[in-house]
Order: structure tokens, then C-alpha cells, then sequence
């Protein structure tokens, strides 16, 4: 498996996934833990922000993963709208989130995905997200 930062353009302190942990059909998955020194914990918790990046990131680096299968630099990514975000729970510092992120639709550069994030398989988390793809800004 890649690194994760060869799949995605962010650089630390803002890198919200661990590892990229591959792609099934049209569903990929990916995992964080929680670390006390992470930018977005607050008394011993994962805020609702950093579940977002988390989310971006995650659908980030399966898109980093298909271009660089593909010999392709990684395109940059937007989140255009975050819809129908339920948070069941915020993470706690030491727990490893599970992120699927499943593909809903694709037209040109505009991808809807469904997220689910867990925790020991408790859904902590839920949204759909709107990206948009920059095909003329690569990473090389």
C-alpha cells in the first residue's frame, strides 16, 4: 500500500487519514486514530470539523490511489457541500476510526459520495459529500 501522503495533497499538521486501506467496486475504506496532539481535539475529542477533513481526506486518497495506479499525478480535490451529516458520537483520543466511503455518482469532474464512519463497528458518523475535481492543478 502507498503512503498516504503520496495520495493526498494535505501535509501535516492537517493530514486527518492514517492509512488508505483499499478499494472494493465502487466503495473504498480508510483509518484514523486519534491522537491527543491532533489539531482538531478538544478535551479528549475528535471534533465535528476534523471528521469532515476526515472524510475529505479519505475520499481524497481513493482518488490518489486510482491516479497513481494509473502512472497519474493526483489531482486537488474541493468539498463542494456537505449534506445529511449525522454525528451519532465524536471519537475519543486513543480510538481508530473506519471511514467507507462509497461512490453514489460521478459526472465529469463532480463526485457525490456516501460516507460512514465507525468505531469498534458503532456508526459514529454519516454525511454525503459533493467534491470537485481541479484537473488542471496536479500534485506531482
Amino acid at each position: 500500500m502507498s503512503s498516504i501522503l503520496e495520495l493526498i495533497p494535505q501535509r501535516a499538521p492537517i493530514v486527518m487519514v492514517d492509512e488508505f486501506l483499499g478499494i472494493e467496486d465502487n466503495r473504498s475504506k480508510s483509518r484514523l486514530v486519534v491522537r491527543e496532539q491532533n489539531i482538531f481535539v478538544n478535551d479528549g475529542l475528535f471534533s465535528e470539523c476534523g471528521l469532515i477533513e476526515h472524510i475529505a481526506q479519505s475520499a481524497a486518497a481513493r482518488v490518489g490511489w486510482i491516479f497513481r495506479s494509473k502512472g497519474e499525478a493526483v489531482p486537488l480535490g474541493y468539498i463542494g457541500s456537505v449534506n445529511d451529516f449525522v454525528l451519532n458520537r465524536l471519537p475519543r483520543v486513543g480510538e481508530e476510526i473506519y471511514t467507507e466511503v462509497e461512490i453514489v455518482q460521478e459526472v465529469f469532474s463532480i463526485t457525490l459520495i456516501k460516507a460512514t464512519c465507525k468505531v469498534d463497528n458503532e456508526q459514529i458518523a454519516s454525511c454525503k459529500m459533493k467534491i470537485f475535481l481541479d484537473s488542471d492543478e496536479k500534485k506531482s
